[in-house]
């Protein structure tokens, strides 16, 4: 037979219901099989907690219990008409296990990794090791082209992670069985490894488009001209057109980033370039054009 319910959780007759669930929560994690794997008393206490929390947990059965009509094992008690029969209450702890109906049990066992051994009568099975997360950082050409990159965990082990073509800042790539094993025989857990595209010395992302500043000499600048332009996937040759001024953008079609599944357009903002040192015959020209044909920058 069950002893007094109020004595197995640790609180006074009069304790509000609130009391009597905080008190339960804190001895479950305290008692419960997997914390204490082959300790059979506190499997035997964890038993009696659970049983204690069914009866009185539940305001219903608590106010039976109070009145005496039924016992701490949620028996019936003998009545004025005669003996009602000893069977287990409604809800009553029956086969080792509650029916928890006010109270969130995946928060108590949730950290067990499951609701196994409840009521105390089962053992969890195994349970799946925890995932683990690391950040790894790659350039947007890998970004774009895909490559496999290796990673160190805290723990001294390294994985080859491949990053898939087109692969986007901020995806996750999860790598099944890669996380840490489980203490009790059941699978590992997985890596989640997000990726983090670095900055690059050229290009800057907007979205799914790259831009840059594309020098050019004075010479193209006024009379056009073909000239070399770098992209993620090396240099490529852009006409630029007569007449061009600092700050005009010309796009490359699908030659920049990758967002969204969608690759986006390199635009090259030119900037008309000065050598440092200017040659004789540069600056007479400068001097020429100047004395021949002014005019006003924006004019």
């Amino acid at each position: 037979m069950a002893g007094d319910p109020y004595k197995e959780l640790g609180v006074s007759r009069s304790a509000s219901q609130d009391e009597i669930k905080k008190a339960f929560r804190k001895l479950a994690k305290e008692l419960h099989p997997d914390k204490n794997p082959g300790n059979t008393v506190a499997d035997e206490r964890f038993k009696r907690i659970t049983a204690a929390f069914d009866l009185i947990g539940d305001p219903e059965k608590r106010a039976k219990y109070d009145r005496g009509e039924i016992d701490a094992d949620g028996r019936e008690q003998f009545r004025g008409g005669g003996f009602a029969g000893a069977r287990g209450g409604p809800g009553g702890f029956q086969g080792g296990r509650a029916a928890f109906d006010n109270i969130d049990l995946d928060e108590i066992f949730g950290m067990f990794g499951g609701a196994a051994g409840r009521g105390g009568a089962g053992r969890a099975g195994p349970m799946r090791g925890q995932d683990v997360r690391a950040t790894l950082e790659i350039s947007l050409e890998d970004s774009i082209a895909g490559a496999t990159r290796r990673i160190q965990f805290s723990d001294g082990r390294t994985l080859d992670v491949v990053i898939p073509k087109g692969a986007n800042d901020g995806q996750t790539i999860r790598l099944r069985g890669q996380g840490s094993p489980s203490r009790n025989g059941g699978e590992a857990g997985d890596a989640l490894i997000e990726l983090k595209l670095g900055a690059h010395p050229v290009f800057t992302r907007d979205g799914a488009d790259l831009t840059m500043d594309l020098p050019i000499s004075v010479p193209d600048a006024v009379l056009g001209g073909k000239v070399q332009v770098p992209t993620p996937e090396g240099a490529v040759v852009m006409t630029i057109p007569a007449g061009s001024n600092s700050g005009k953008v010309l796009r490359l079609k699908g030659r920049g980033a990758v967002a969204d599944g969608r690759r986006g357009d390199l635009k090259a903002r030119l900037v008309v370039t000065l050598p440092e040192s200017p040659d004789e015959a540069l600056v007479k020209f400068a001097e020429t054009w100047r004395a021949q044909r002014p005019y006003k920058p924006g004019g």
